[in-house]
């Protein structure tokens, strides 16, 4: 599995951003899917997960209701819509992937796979 996300950039708050991430590796599924922010001086907070066959998702309460996560499977791209931005939303969004839930409780930790960061910046 190897992870590349696009789509950071800048936006003013209460705008939306979309990010994605492509899986181009020769392991062409993996259970879940995901979405880590960090920012200086702050642990990395596990965003959003999905599995596989998009029955289960997760979010953190700090984004519940205007992130939306989903994945394209047959192309093997995972997305994450985020709408009504704050301030607080930046960060250094990774994308990452595992074989278990788990990967998104302790700081990320066990995610087994981890893609480059890309930054998301909301103005004030």
């Amino acid at each position: 599995v190897q992870l590349q996300a696009s789509g950071g950039g800048l936006v003013q708050t209460g705008g939306s951003l979309g990010l994605s991430c492509v899986n181009t590796g020769t392991i062409a599924r993996i259970n879940r899917m995901g979405w880590y922010r960090q920012t200086p001086g702050k642990e990395r907070e596990a965003v959003s997960c999905i599995s596989s066959s998009e029955d289960f998702t997760y979010y953190a309460d700090s984004v519940k209701g205007r992130f939306t996560i989903s994945r394209e499977n047959d192309k093997r791209t995972l997305y994450l819509q985020m709408d009504s931005l704050k301030p607080e939303d930046t960060a250094v969004y990774f994308c990452a992937a595992a074989h278990d839930f788990i990967a998104w409780i302790g700081g990320g930790n066990h995610v087994e796979y981890w893609g480059k960061g890309t930054l998301v910046t909301v103005s004030s």
